[in-house]
């Protein structure tokens, strides 16, 4: 490879490492090419790029990226997942245990992820975490609960109003077609005469002669 080649392999490499919140190493030897594009597309599916790399170029991308924690998992033939900013790191684990125990081949040796170093053991308990679409379900469904809860009491005592409303106005509908019947003819009240006024007429004296009229 010409300097200028390798130059540009550093270069990109060193990309990498800074992009990448996690990535995990491998040691591919006895894969096929078959079986190593197999594994790339699947872990392309979860976000992640999978590259052979070669250790003297990849050692001097970690120390340019300051990423000194991968030089100790650069024995023998490597090949690293770069876990994109969007990608699955559970799901990209996953997939690296599942092609080690379906290859008996592929040997995964760890990897960082946050900028701390993660053993072999560590991916394999990362890989059996749910992944990103379980849990975002799963919060969601958490978020969902007490919401549908909330939206039940709610509901209830306007349910019950309803009902109530719709009670009063068969009532009221009933009370209406009551009141539609004839009603019967008002007899007017007799009417009294005024018996203290009459005997007060009566008991009054007649007035009494003037003297012209005596004359």
């Amino acid at each position: 490879m010409h300097r200028e080649d390798k130059e540009r392999v550093v270069a990109e490499l060193t990309e990498k490492l800074r992009g990448a919140d996690t990535l995990i190493v491998a040691d591919y030897r006895g894969l096929t090419m078959t079986q190593i594009d197999a594994l790339r597309g699947r872990l392309l599916e979860h976000g992640a790029r999978f590259s052979v790399v070669k250790n003297t170029l990849t050692r001097r991308a970690a120390e340019a990226a300051g990423t000194d924690q991968l030089l100790a998992l650069l024995e023998g033939p490597s090949a690293i997942a770069f876990v994109e900013s969007d990608g699955d790191p559970a799901a990209v684990a996953k997939a690296l245990a599942d092609s080690a125990r379906d290859t008996k081949v592929l040997e995964i040796r760890g990897g960082i992820m946050q900028g701390r170093t993660i053993s072999s053991a560590d991916v394999d308990e990362l890989a059996k975490l749910p992944s990103l679409e379980v849990l975002r379900g799963q919060v969601l469904g958490a978020v969902i609960a007490p919401l549908t809860s909330l939206l039940g009491l709610v509901n209830a005592p306007l349910q019950d109003l309803v009902g109530l409303i719709d009670a009063r106005i068969e009532q009221l509908e009933a009370a209406g077609g009551a009141a539609a019947a004839p009603a019967p003819p008002e007899v007017e009240p007799e009417v009294e005469e005024p018996v203290a006024e009459a005997q007060a007429d009566e008991a009054e004296p007649e007035p009494e002669p003037t003297e012209d009229q005596e004359a």
